[in-house]
């Protein structure tokens, strides 16, 4: 099948729809809520997959269908939708990981009395990401990007009786929307530079020569490019939806939703969106927003490495590695591989929400216990899903050569040995991927190795096939999708890069030495993490972790986060009271002063006013107007009518005249 780009706008209208109508069902139906919003993204799946057909057919075409909006002024606000093989691939990927992630949620949310709710929420969180992917328009992007951040906070606050999942959502919503702020102010500033919002345009797109020329020739203040300004605000939207440093601290919070919401934020969706953004435009990156992003992207991958060492909680050290992951994408995309970004981004959405959904098998069969102390022994118990997750788990740490992680993350730590800027976001990465396999492996070893070390554990027992079926799909994927960007066969960057044909360079070329240094390196991080908690497993929960043991102090900084929430809680936060108390002193003191003075000066004006006009004006009139009544109220008295009395007068008047001009004559 193939579909016409003038069609995109069905992928995303479909499970909208689906959203609207659940949205009016009466409460408790939760079959046609599921049975809605899976029948909806389905069909969405099957038109991506007609929209992969048409851009693999013409890889280097860019596919639009713009029209006018509304009109402003003499012009019009233009949107459109795109298709190229980056868009196509992510919609498939979005439709696909998804579907999986709602069928999964059918098993796991079947008890819960709001599941109608639930899956309106989906429906209209997977609407707003396929808007995401086919706009061909930065308005139509950040409309749709704000409908996700709508849903995520509907989601991570689902069970919103919970105070922790009150406040994460909160905490997820505020804080992207400091990015998103920033996002706001470079669309502006782009509209304003080229006056469109169009990312192709027959030539007149912000992405197309003209546009790019026009930025980069700008100059704003010290020397700085529009290139340069408006890049490094888009990123910072993109730094708040995909958690990057110092934007990261909502992302692990977002665990207090239910697995699911986990699975579809931290694997395909969401956090995937900002580093979508920064492929899409990366023609506008100028060199030093490029190197912002590398080094950003590096810390944030060695940082949620590090800290993802020392959880207890089983989604939270998954939260931390998908930080970590994205930082490894920001990383490529800052060293000028965004092919390699979006490869990875396509092999991490199958194998962490495996993982994620995974974790939702054994929490759902461990009646919601979370903290991996208190597992162990599942491996026996949970079969299917421990394979599954074993599989997901070997991916994320790029155990070689048959997992698609191995692949996709070796494409990025060559991207970053060849930047000739700098080596550090390189080491950084290497060190990032010693930790992976190690806490990876204390994950798989606390919670599946030795024996259950709580009742919890002890009764748990394989899921329905509802949930198991989507994990052995997603582990097909986590392994398959990596044999289509290996370096003896790069079709998947082949395409991405618009190119028809595939030039491959053998497995071991010229970056061999890298790939056997990358490939020591996971192994030493799984030997570690075997030689600590696979070789003796802790016996109760209140044991003592080996690595607590072997570095309390390390241990206990990873553990509290290294302590960036109550950092922010003590500076940023407080900042923000402050400048909320001042503000609130300046309405009371200053700005409610001066409009309750404005008002006694009004009331006064008033009573002036009303003084002026009764006693003055309206007296004086008043007065004026009964000595006219008087005058003539006598002179109709002397109007009788008497025609005898009329000639009398007129007689008298006449003697009087002549007596006047007789003595004045006489003088």
């Amino acid at each position: 099948m193939i579909l016409p780009v003038q069609h995109l706008w069905l992928i995303p209208t479909l499970p909208l729809l689906a959203a609207a109508i659940t949205a009016l069902l009466p409460k408790g139906n939760r079959k046609i809520a599921a049975g809605l919003a899976i029948t909806a993204l389905a069909g969405s799946l099957l038109l991506a997959l007609g929209t992969l057909g048409t851009a693999l057919a013409e890889p280097a075409v860019k596919h639009t269908a713009n029209f006018a909006w509304f009109d402003l002024g003499t012009d019009a606000v233009r949107l459109g939708w795109l298709l190229d093989p980056l868009n196509a691939f992510m919609a498939v990927m979005v439709g696909f990981v998804g579907l999986l992630i709602f069928i999964f949620s059918l098993g796991y949310m079947r008890e819960d009395a709001n599941a109608k709710q639930f899956f309106c929420y989906l429906s209209l969180f997977a609407a707003a990401m396929l808007g995401i992917v086919l706009s061909n328009s930065l308005l139509l992007l950040f409309i749709s990007w704000e409908l996700v951040g709508l849903a995520s906070y509907l989601l991570i606050g689902f069970w919103f009786h919970k105070p922790a999942a009150a406040a994460a959502a909160k905490k997820a919503f505020i804080t992207t929307r400091v990015g998103d702020l920033a996002f706001l102010l470079g669309l502006v500033w782009l509209y304003h530079a080229t006056g469109s919002t169009l990312l192709f345009d027959g030539g007149a797109g912000v992405l197309e020569v003209t546009a790019l020329n026009t930025l980069a020739s700008t100059i704003v203040c010290g020397g700085l490019a529009a290139s340069t300004a408006v890049g490094l605000l888009l990123f910072g939207g993109a730094a708040g939806k995909s958690g990057q440093f110092p934007l990261h601290i909502w992302l692990p919070d977002a665990m207090e939703g239910p697995t699911p919401v986990s699975a579809l934020i931290h694997a395909a969706t969401m956090v995937a969106a900002g580093v979508f953004l920064m492929a899409r435009v990366f023609p506008l990156l100028s060199p030093d927003t490029l190197m912002v992003i590398a080094f950003i992207g590096a810390f944030t991958a060695l940082l949620g490495a590090c800290i993802a060492v020392a959880q207890n909680d089983l989604k939270r050290v998954l939260a931390f590695s998908t930080v970590s992951q994205l930082g490894y994408m920001m990383l490529a995309i800052g060293v000028g591989s965004w092919v390699a970004a979006i490869f990875h981004l396509l092999t991490h959405a199958f194998f962490k929400a495996l993982l994620f959904l995974g974790a939702g098998s054994v929490i759902h069969a461990a009646h919601h216990e979370q903290d991996i102390r208190r597992m162990g022994g599942l491996r026996t118990k949970m079969k299917l899903t421990f394979l599954t997750f074993a599989v997901g788990m070997m991916a994320l740490a790029g155990v070689p050569f048959l997992f698609s992680g191995f692949w996709s993350k070796e494409a990025i730590l060559h991207a970053a040995h060849a930047w000739p800027v700098s080596q550090l976001p390189f080491w950084f990465a290497l060190v990032a991927v010693v930790l992976t396999a190690f806490y990876m492996t204390r994950l798989v070893c606390e919670v599946f190795w030795g024996r259950p070390r709580s009742a919890a554990a002890e009764h748990v027992h394989e899921s329905p096939a509802v949930m198991t079926v989507p994990l052995a799909l997603l582990a097909v994927g986590a392994v398959a999708l990596g044999f289509l960007g290996t370096p003896a066969w790069p079709w998947l960057q082949a395409r991405l890069l618009g190119e028809t044909e595939v030039h491959g360079h053998g497995l071991f070329g010229e970056g061999a030495g890298l790939m056997v240094l990358s490939i020591v390196l996971v192994g030493a991080g799984l030997a570690l993490g075997w030689w600590l908690y696979g070789r003796k497993q802790r016996a109760a929960a209140a044991d003592r972790d080996p690595l607590e043991a072997t570095a309390p102090k390390v241990f206990a900084a990873f553990a509290a986060r290294l302590g960036f929430d109550e950092l922010y809680a003590a500076t940023l936060y407080q900042l923000n009271d402050a400048v909320a108390a001042l503000a609130d002193w300046f309405d009371r003191r200053i700005w409610d002063g001066a409009v309750r003075g404005l008002a006694a000066f009004g009331r006064w004006c008033g009573v002036m006013h009303h003084d002026t006009d009764e006693q003055l004006i309206n007296a004086g009139f008043n007065a004026t107007s009964e000595k006219l009544r008087g005058v003539g109220r006598r002179y109709a008295r002397a109007q009788t009518g008497d025609t005898h009395g009329y000639l009398l007068t007129l007689a008298l008047g006449f003697v009087v005249l002549v007596v006047v001009l007789v003595m004045g004559g006489a003088r």
